[in-house]
């Protein structure tokens, strides 16, 4: 194959690259408050353990949000990718504002969702932190599995299912965070995902 035809093969690949990787290809939405309503949670009605595999999820809690993508990220490699191949970055009340994100870099790496802003912060800080979160999505099948990987950031998504505790027979164990407002490490929310729709 001549240089020339080379040269446009890997063009067409950086194209199909960047159009597949690219944060533009996030939906994008003009400034309002798309997700007003904070997350519910409440006590499961009995305690029940699911079989996933090797894994029991224990039940600590019945969980219902509805919120803006702020951010999404796959995972393959890593222990908890058996359960959970997905997360997504989620903000509701004022973290679902375009004009708030808009001043915000977002991004989510080693399970975990970073923001930061230059000069003076959009929000309080603790409004950040009280009004988003990062959430390990652990889907109950493989049809849930692929419309979670189907979502995109921008997207008002609808959520259902119940907050685990996953552990496995080596005493390894994966636990929900179970408030709203904690950060850092131990702080996400471990999400059995019963059904997820695109508002």
């Amino acid at each position: 194959m001549s240089a020339i035809r080379w040269r446009w093969v890997f063009l067409a690949i950086a194209i199909f690259a960047g159009w597949k990787y690219w944060p533009a290809h996030a939906v994008k939405t003009p400034p309002g408050v798309l997700a007003p309503a904070d997350p519910v949670q409440s006590s499961p009605l009995q305690k029940h353990i699911y079989q996933k595999g090797k894994y029991e999820l224990e039940v600590l809690a019945d969980f219902d949000i509805e919120a803006r993508v702020l951010s999404k990220e796959n995972y393959s490699s890593d222990r908890e990718s058996e359960l959970s191949p997905v997360d997504l970055a989620l903000g509701w009340g004022a973290m679902s504002n375009s004009a708030v994100l808009d001043k915000l870099s977002i991004g989510q790496n080693g399970r975990f969702y970073f923001y930061r802003w230059e000069n003076e912060p959009p929000l309080p800080p603790a409004e950040i932190v009280r009004h988003s979160a990062n959430m390990h999505l652990i889907p109950v099948n493989a049809a849930i599995e692929k419309q979670i990987k189907a979502v995109r950031a921008g997207q008002v998504v609808h959520i259902n299912g119940q907050l685990i505790e996953a552990r496995s027979s080596d005493g390894w164990h994966w636990r929900s965070s179970l408030t709203r407002d904690d950060s850092g490490a131990g702080a996400c929310e471990v999400i059995r995902v019963e059904s997820i729709s695109v508002k």
